[in-house]
C-alpha cells in the first residue's frame, strides 16, 4: 500500500511538471494480507495513469513477472516493453488457472513475451533479449518522443541529410508486376533521416508498419501497409495497432506520414465474426479525428473502403500524393468486370476498365489527389509539406470527448 501511494504521488508530480514517466514493473500482484487496501493502492495508480493520459509520456518496462491487477497499469501507458525469458504478464497465474479451469499451462504460454510481444495479444509494444538491450532501446525511443503534449518538448535533432536530395533507389523498389510483393519498410527507411526508424509492435500485425522516424530533424509517425504480409490487406490486428499508434501521435503533436498500398480489408468469416467492421471503424475514426499534419503517399494500390480509411483527402488529409502507375478504384479490374458484365468478354472489358479507371488521373481530376509525383522526389516533397504545416491549426467542434467505437 505504501509503495502504491509513492507511485501515485510521483505520477501526480510529473504530470503537473510536464515531465515523462518511465515505470519499471516487477510485481506478483496485490498482497492478500492487506485486503482491500492493496486493491485501493492499485486503483489509485490506475487513476493517475488515466489522468496523465495524453498529457505526459508514459512508458512501462516489464522486467520480471507482472501479475494480477498490476498488469493494467502497463496496459494503460503509451508504450510497454518486455524482456525475453524474464517478463510475464497475466491477470491470474498458471496455478489459479489450473485450479479454476483445469487447464495446464506454463507462465510463458500464458503471458510470456511470445504471447504479448510476439504477435498474439498485442499488449506489449516490443521485446528485447536482456535488460541492457531494453534500456538502450528506451533511450533510443526517447530521442524521438516529446516529454508531454506541449509542442515545445518535441524532439529536434540537427539536420545532416539533404532534404532536397533525390533518392533514386525509390524508383526501383515497387515491382512492375502489381501482384509481386515488396517490403514497405525499405521505402520508409529510404525516406527517413539516416535510413533509421524505431518500429512499434514489429511482431504484431506485420501487415501494417507503425514506426517513429525523423525528417529534417523533426519526429514523424509512420503508418504503412506492408505487401509482404497478408497481401497488404487490412485486418482486425492491423486496424487496432495503427489506430492506437495514430491517436498517440495526435495527442503529442507528431505529424503522421502514411504510405498506402492496400487492396482492401481481409475477407472471411473469421474477420467478420471477429468484428472487422467495428475494428476497421477505429482506424477510420483515428485518421479522421487526428488534427496533426497528415501526409499520404499511395505507392501502388488503394482499393475500395480501404482507400477511404488510409488517410484519404476525404478524411482531411493535408497532402495526398500518388506514384505513377498507382491505382485508385472501387475494386480490382477483373473482379469489377465480372460483376458489371457478368462474365461476358472479360478480357476486352478488363482492358477497357484498366485504361479508364485503374490509374490515379480520375482521382486527381476531382481534387482527391494533390499531385502525381516521381518516387525519387518523395522525401523532398514531404519535407516541404511538413515545413509548411508546422503551424497548422484546426478548429474543432466543442464537446466533452469523442466516442471512438472501442
Amino acid at each position: 500500500m505504501c509503495m502504491c501511494a509513492s507511485i501515485s504521488r510521483e505520477l501526480e508530480k510529473v504530470c503537473f511538471t510536464s515531465n515523462l514517466c518511465i515505470t519499471f514493473s516487477t510485481t506478483a500482484g496485490a498482497r492478500i494480507q492487506e485486503g482491500t487496501d492493496s486493491l485501493a493502492g492499485d486503483a489509485d495508480i490506475f487513476q493517475c495513469n488515466v489522468d496523465a493520459s495524453g498529457v505526459i509520456l508514459q512508458i512501462s518496462v516489464v522486467m520480471g513477472p507482472c501479475a494480477g491487477g498490476a498488469v493494467y497499469s502497463p496496459a494503460m501507458t503509451n508504450f510497454s516493453f518486455m524482456v525475453d525469458d524474464t517478463s510475464y504478464m497475466f491477470v491470474t497465474g498458471p496455478e489459479v488457472v489450473k485450479t479454476i479451469t483445469n487447464e495446464t499451462v506454463t507462465k510463458e504460454e500464458l503471458g510470456g513475451v511470445s504471447v504479448h510481444a510476439g504477435g498474439k495479444s498485442g499488449v506489449s509494444h516490443g521485446l528485447y533479449p536482456n535488460d541492457v538491450a531494453t534500456l538502450h532501446a528506451m533511450r533510443t525511443l526517447l530521442d524521438y518522443l516529446p516529454r508531454s503534449n506541449d509542442a515545445s518538448t518535441l524532439s529536434v535533432c540537427p539536420v545532416t541529410d539533404d532534404p532536397k536530395q533525390s533518392v533514386l533507389s525509390l524508383d526501383r523498389l515497387v515491382p512492375n508486376n502489381p501482384n509481386m510483393p515488396y517490403d514497405m519498410k525499405d521505402i520508409v527507411c529510404k525516406v527517413l533521416n539516416h535510413g533509421s526508424m524505431f518500429e512499434i509492435q514489429p511482431e504484431h500485425a506485420k501487415n501494417i508498419v507503425t514506426a517513429f522516424g525523423q525528417m529534417e530533424g523533426q519526429t514523424v509517425g509512420i503508418v504503412g501497409n506492408n505487401p509482404i504480409v497478408l497481401a497488404r490487406c487490412l485486418n482486425i490486428g492491423a486496424s487496432e495497432k495503427a489506430s492506437r499508434f495514430m491517436r498517440f501521435c495526435d495527442c503529442f503533436n507528431i505529424p503522421i506520414v502514411t504510405f498506402v498500398d492496400v487492396p482492401g480489408f481481409l475477407l472471411g468469416t473469421g474477420q467478420e465474426h471477429g468484428g472487422i467492421i467495428r475494428h476497421g471503424a477505429k482506424l477510420l475514426f483515428a485518421f479522421a479525428e487526428a488534427t496533426v499534419p497528415k501526409i499520404t503517399v499511395i505507392s501502388r494500390k488503394a482499393y475500395g473502403g480501404a482507400y477511404d480509411v488510409m488517410s484519404s483527402k476525404h478524411l482531411r488529409g493535408d497532402a495526398n500524393y500518388v506514384w505513377p502507375g498507382a491505382e485508385i478504384v472501387v475494386m480490382g479490374a477483373k473482379g469489377a468486370v465480372e460483376i458489371i458484365f457478368r462474365g461476358k468478354d472479360v478480357e476486352k472489358h478488363t482492358a477497357e476498365y484498366t485504361d479508364r479507371f485503374a490509374n490515379p488521373m480520375v482521382a486527381a481530376q476531382r481534387g482527391y489527389i494533390d499531385d502525381v509525383i516521381e518516387p525519387h522526389d518523395t522525401c523532398c516533397i514531404i519535407c516541404d509539406d511538413l515545413r509548411l504545416l508546422r503551424s497548422k491549426k484546426v478548429d474543432t467542434i466543442p464537446r466533452k470527448h469523442s466516442n471512438i467505437p472501442l
